[in-house]
């Protein structure tokens, strides 16, 4: 396990590009493989999470080649896909494991999908019980609700789909079964989670319909192969957004990010801090709404965030309580339950790694209370294996005192290979 010490900045400066939308780049390679046709991929992301959905493509016949410009994949229509002859690894990528599981439930084949400790830590009734309601048939351990899933697929039933959170993932897995059942299958959301899926399903040519917080998909219908640009990933921006805003003199003009509204509750809350954030050249590419951000340095202040917001921002709170480290006063954070069953416990990651720093923090069952400091204490922390805990920390290190080790930061390969570069691209010393 590596770790890195990052010193203080005096600013951030510059024009950057992150890489590819993880969950389009995934979306991309599920819908691609089950379409007629070719679908060719631009601006894919290639970090760990994403090459193990490729990789389990892969492993049931799919043609994939990947020239690093582009990523083509030789779809095998709904009914093409071949039953792995071993185990499906999905490495520390929930969304892999949890879309598949829709997907597979459907086929007429048996598969195991597994994952790293991480993955197999994260519940999966949540996709495991709607599929089952449909007619699925799996297993896994402590009945069925932990991986490894053993999935033997077959004919499904429509449902109507009332689910108590609100995520994409669970989401987006009854949508992929529902390709594969008998009739229109609905799912429901207390709060709409991001809506990737809709939007590539639609430009895909499946047949559904959206409604308030909720879709409906009718089974059946063939996909065509699409070409599909990829945007930038707006968590892997939510980091240099932060960074910006919190270090003094700072200006930097992030290039072609996915604003898509299900996703910008991290620009909603910033701004409501007193953020300075502009979106620059809007526009539509592959169905998805895309901008360039431009962040200039700020005062920033506590707020109260709850509600709505919090699933447009689920993946971004570690980068916001970064954010709230170092505004004035305190902020509170309710409504995120969801964040306890990440690749880690977010909340009780970042109460303890922002505590080490010198920042006074409560926590609650489903959120925190940060109370903001002029500047943050150096010192070592731990990413807990999880991605985004290391890079937010990685930006605290900007205005600490004397430096931030972060402990363990392999895993930042998951979703941004070169954050570290990136990061030391931008920040003045």
């Amino acid at each position: 396990m590596n770790s890195i010490t990052i010193q203080p900045a005096s600013s951030v400066k510059g024009e950057i590009v992150v890489p590819g939308d993880k969950s389009i780049s995934h979306r991309s390679v599920m819908l691609g493989a089950i379409a007629n046709g070719v679908t060719t991929v631009r601006g894919f992301l290639r970090g760990e999470d994403n090459m193990a959905t490729m990789d389990a493509f892969r492993a049931m016949g799919v043609r994939i080649e990947d020239d690093g410009e582009t990523v083509a994949i030789y779809g095998q229509g709904l009914h093409g896909l071949k039953e792995p002859a071993d185990i499906i690894d999905c490495g520390n990528s929930g969304t892999s494991i949890r879309l598949l599981t829709g997907l597979l439930a459907g086929q007429s084949f048996f598969s195991v999908l597994t994952g790293d400790q991480y993955l197999r830590k994260r519940p999966m009734k949540r996709v495991v019980e709607p599929l089952a309601r449909m007619g699925a048939r799996i297993m896994g351990r402590d009945k069925g609700t932990l991986a490894p899933l053993a999935i033997s697929g077959g004919a499904l039933n429509a449902i109507g789909y009332e689910s108590p959170v609100s995520s994409a993932q669970v989401k987006s897995a009854i949508m992929l079964a529902g390709l594969y059942a008998d009739g229109e299958t609905s799912v429901r959301e207390p709060d709409l989670s991001r809506d990737h899926s809709e939007r590539m399903f639609r430009l895909f040519g499946a047949s559904l319909d959206v409604f308030k917080n909720g879709v409906k998909v009718r089974g059946g219908t063939e996909l065509t192969g699409q070409e599909i640009s990829v945007p930038g990933d707006i968590s892997s921006a939510a980091f240099f957004m932060v960074a910006a805003l919190i270090t003094a003199g700072s200006e930097l003009l992030i290039r072609n990010v996915g604003v898509n509204p299900t996703r910008t509750g991290i620009i909603d809350i910033l701004r409501s801090m007193g953020g300075r954030i502009e979106l620059q050249n809007e526009r539509e590419v592959s169905g998805e709404p895309v901008a360039d951000i431009l962040v200039r340095s700020s005062q920033l202040k506590a707020i109260d965030i709850s509600g709505s917001v919090v699933p447009r921002a689920i993946d971004e709170f570690p980068a916001i309580c970064v954010a709230a480290a170092c505004a004035q006063g305190r902020t509170t954070v309710r409504d995120a339950r969801e964040l306890r069953v990440k690749e880690t416990d977010r909340i009780a990651a970042m109460a303890t790694n922002l505590r080490i720093l010198g920042v006074p923090v409560e926590e609650c069952a489903d959120g925190m209370d940060i109370l903001g400091a002029e500047r943050l204490d150096g010192g070592a922390v731990e990413s807990f294996g999880d991605h985004r805990i290391a890079m937010s920390l990685s930006v605290a290190s900007l205005v600490s005192r004397g430096g931030i080790t972060i402990c363990d930061v392999d895993c930042v390969a998951t979703s941004f290979p070169s954050f570290f570069p990136l990061l030391e691209q931008v920040a003045g010393r």
